[in-house]
């Protein structure tokens, strides 16, 4: 019976497969599915979907409705029920928008993130080895292990070949830790008390095999692994974006401003009108007035409209704030392989370094190809779909494998060891970058014969790589030791010297059709693309030149390595090409240009480009990328078209556009509301509005700005990226608010004047009633002033369900004094001679914000 329990760490093998009842070829099929049952999914839960009910109460849960629960409460105790009824009434519009916003995309994310599968490679008794998803593993499987897999559980190495992993989500070293094969009796300095992770033959969920292969018996699974149990800790959290930054930022100022203006209010008017309780319930009403109980639901419901909309496109978004991140992006970085270029490659051309024919460059290649166990690349997929495969395979048969040295990115090559059955001789196979396999090499194969590598016969296969290279072919080069001299025990990277040069194989990697157009359509929004590449520079350039980056300058891997950070700041800013680059030097461009103020997208698909997609700001693979590229991603494309790209710029900069609206409405109208307010409680002997006036207020205006993240963008401001600018936001305040006090002080004095003078039986009501309308009007016209530069209803159209809900709002408004709901909450109808002087005051409320607008802009440069 498998007790997964027993398991006591360090043990050998033999206890390991003992306790798990298990062995070196795993478990059966049956008993895989047994245990599962058992076990549950090998999952931490964190992506699983949320039931609807704590969906929903999660909705509610924000600081806003927090702060509107607390004056509900003292309405309550104050006895005023309808206060309580209109604050629960707004909490209930803005959680119950937000929850069917955020419960529409999630289902929408949900039907694509089925799709995206990561699996591993799974043995079973008398079975070929076979990808099975992660979370179906459970105790007693093993897995083989090879270069960009995850680590798919806490696993004991049965295997390890030059295996290379990156723990830095649970150590927080950036070097990778090289793993062993566990050895039949552990050390003592694994025992007792050793910290797991420092143990090499131990392997953990959360990990990446970086270079090398093996296999590995699965201990734990899901909450049971380590970082299970520290899942709290190490969670992929990211830092605050700019995006997220300048909400709570104008978040914290709203309620500042909140916070410093209810109080003045409150004593202000206890003091003049004498009546504390009512100035109580006013300075209340003020309060919910103040409070952005709307925002979480804008910001919400752009993130989750713009999830739908890229999900239509087979788009997953993995990071809901991606989706914003891409609109604020001023730089895209992208990988050239697979990427730009298409993943169907085609191995054309097998040369001797003459530049003809070579049926053995074609064999050493295949050989390579075939017996290598670490990731496949499409170079490798290609090689073995050659044309003349059938032949080929005929020819490996022939082969049995001895040894393998693994591909990494610093050596930029890789080597197997099979041994011919005839002759029983062994034979090492090297492929790899051009240049890296030379430095291998002492000889070269000219025709039948070996002749020295001289420093000439070097420049003629760099003249003859270059040419294929400017004829957009992917060029590596095969080397081969047919009598070794090795002294026993493992093959490792000191053996690849001495190689005999066979020649060259080129390929076509066309790129994709769409990339030209995405990439120009990015252009022209204002989006920098920069190619990071571990291809030569020659074959990059050609590249760039088929997808109309002319000319790119350039820079290699090794002037990055040989820069400071100061100097490849200055550097990457002014660069458009990074050719030969390893995977660290990605990142490390990507943390350079996110340092000079730049928001950073990345764009790969391969092992060497996690690192870049997990620092930039936001990351994008494709479905057909290694498992370690797909989990760094933010974003994932299922289809090949990369025009989806700069539908989600657009997407993420009207997710900030509208954003911004409200968050510029709600401050200016809130500065402007509180300077009336409180020039009304020091002139008038009465409360200017009633707390029921401002609350339904209040509630009718939310209701008119659920249309705000439904609502339109002007060309020219989708046509660039938008920085947030806090500073620019009290600016804005302070220059707007103002416009909308002066007009509320003239309808003071057109109310006094005209329709309610002081001491008139009823004056009160009707001066009350008369600002409730002129207020009401005004804030909801304000949003179509707000939301564009242009002139409003004439230049640009807000959608209509903006406008419907504005027209809808207004009419309420001016409806409400003379009917029922009027009457119960103190309002009274107005005589029709006010509607004359209210549409003037509206009028010029309307041209002097226009007035304002355009000086602003001429002054500022910039309205949102």
């Amino acid at each position: 019976m498998w007790n997964p329990a027993s398991v006591n760490l360090p043990a050998d093998a033999a206890t390991l497969f003992h306790a798990l009842n298990s062995g070196p070829e795993g478990i059966s099929a049956p008993e895989s599915a047994s245990r599962l049952a058992i076990c549950g999914h090998n999952e931490l839960g964190d992506d699983r979907d949320l039931p609807w009910p704590r969906q929903l109460a999660m909705a509610f849960n924000t600081p806003f409705n927090h702060l509107l629960m607390a004056l509900a409460a003292i309405g309550l105790i104050s006895g005023d029920m309808a206060v309580v009824a209109i604050i629960l009434s707004m909490i209930a519009i803005s959680g119950g928008i937000r929850f069917t916003q955020e419960f529409q995309s999630g289902r929408a994310a949900s039907r694509l993130k089925r799709m995206v599968h990561t699996t591993a490679t799974v043995l079973r008794p008398g079975c070929q080895p076979g990808e099975v998803p992660i979370r179906m593993l459970v105790p007693g499987d093993v897995v083989a292990l090879a270069a960009g897999d995850l680590v798919p559980a806490d696993v004991v190495m049965l295997s390890a070949k030059d295996l290379q992993v990156n723990q830095a989500s649970l150590t927080g070293e950036s070097m990778p830790a090289e793993k062993v094969m566990v050895p039949a009796v552990p050390l003592q300095s694994a025992r007792g008390g050793a910290n797991p992770l420092e143990i090499p033959w131990l392997g953990f969920m959360g990990s990446a095999v970086i270079s090398g292969s093996g296999h590995a018996l699965v201990l734990r699974t899901g909450k049971a692994t380590h970082m299970g149990s520290i899942a709290g800790g190490i969670s992929a959290r990211r830092g605050e974006t700019a995006f997220d930054r300048g909400v709570n930022a104008s978040s914290l100022l709203l309620v500042r401003f909140m916070l410093v203006m209810v109080p003045v209010i409150f004593i202000i008017n206890g003091l003049t009108k004498g009546d504390w309780f009512q100035a109580l319930l006013f300075g209340v009403s003020v309060a919910v007035g103040l409070t952005p109980e709307m925002l979480p639901v804008i910001v919400t419901a752009n993130l989750a409209r713009g999830a739908v909309a890229m999900s239509a496109r087979k788009v997953v978004v993995k990071y809901l704030p991606a989706i914003q991140n891409l609109g604020g992006m001023d730089i895209l970085c992208t990988d050239k392989t697979g990427t730009l270029t298409q993943d169907r490659v085609v191995l054309i051309k097998h040369l001797s370094i003459n530049g003809s024919e070579s049926p053995q460059v074609l064999k050493q290649a295949y050989l390579n190809s075939h017996f290598q166990t670490g990731l496949k690349s499409l170079l490798d997929r290609a090689v073995l779909e050659h044309r003349e495969r059938e032949s080929l395979e005929a020819m490996a048969n022939r082969y049995e494998k001895e040894d393998e040295i693994p591909f990494d990115f610093q050596r930029r090559r890789m080597s197997v060891v099979v041994r011919d059955r005839q002759t029983g001789m062994d034979l090492l196979i090297c492929k790899g970058a051009v240049e890296e396999v030379l430095s291998c090499c002492a000889l070269v194969l000219d025709g039948e014969n070996e002749a020295p590598l001289t420093e000439s016969v070097r420049a003629k296969v760099g003249r003859l790589k270059d040419e294929l290279s400017e004829d957009g072919l992917r060029v590596i080069a095969v080397a081969v030791t047919p009598e070794l001299n090795h002294s026993g025990g493992p093959y490792g990277v000191s053996d690849e010297k001495d190689l005999t040069l066979v020649g060259l194989v080129a390929f076509l990697d066309p790129p994709k059709d769409s990339a030209a157009p995405a990439l120009a359509a990015l252009g022209s929004l204002g989006v920098m693309v920069k190619v990071i590449t571990g291809d030569n520079d020659v074959l990059a350039r050609k590249v760039c030149r088929d997808v109309g980056i002319a000319d790119p300058p350039t820079l290699l891997g090794s002037d990055v390595e040989a820069m400071d950070e100061k100097t490849l700041e200055r550097a990457a800013s002014s660069t458009t090409l990074f050719a030969k680059m390893a995977p660290a030097q990605k990142a490390r461009v990507v943390a350079a240009l996110r340092r000079r103020g730049h928001t950073v997208g990345y764009l790969g698909d391969g092992v060497n480009d996690a690192p870049a997609l997990r620092e930039a700001d936001v990351g994008v693979s494709v479905d057909s990328a290694v498992d370690i590229a797909r989990e760094s991603a933010d974003i994932i494309l299922l289809e090949k078209s990369l025009m989806v790209l700069k539908e989600g710029v657009t997407l993420g900069r009207e997710t900030f556009g509208n954003t911004v609206k409200y968050i510029k409405m709600a401050a200016s109208s809130n500065f402007g509301n509180m300077l009336s307010v409180l020039a009304a409680g020091i002139w008038l002997p009465f409360l200017p509005m009633l707390p029921i006036h401002l609350l339904v207020q209040n509630l009718l205006y939310d209701i008119s700005q659920i249309g705000i993240p439904f609502d339109r963008n002007d060309e020219e401001f989708l046509a660039r990226p938008r920085p947030w600018r806090i500073a620019d936001l009290g600016r804005f305040m302070l220059v707007i608010g103002p416009v909308s006090s002066v007009f509320d002080i003239i309808t003071f004095c057109a109310l006094l004047a005209f329709l309610a003078p002081m001491g008139q039986p009823g004056a009160a009501a009707l001066f009350q009633t008369g600002w409730f309308v002129e207020g009401l009007l005004s804030q909801t016209l304000i949003i179509h002033m707000i939301r564009t530069s242009r002139r409003p209803g004439i230049d640009s159209m807000a959608s209509p369900a903006l406008t419907g809900l504005t027209i809808g709002v207004m009419a309420t408004g001016l409806l409400i004094p003379g009917s029922a709901l009027g009457a119960m909450i103190g309002l009274v109808p107005l005589p029709l001679s006010y509607f004359p002087i209210l549409g003037l005051i509206l009028a010029g409320y309307i041209f002097s914000v226009q007035l304002v607008k355009r000086w602003y802009i001429a002054r500022f440069g910039a309205w949102l």
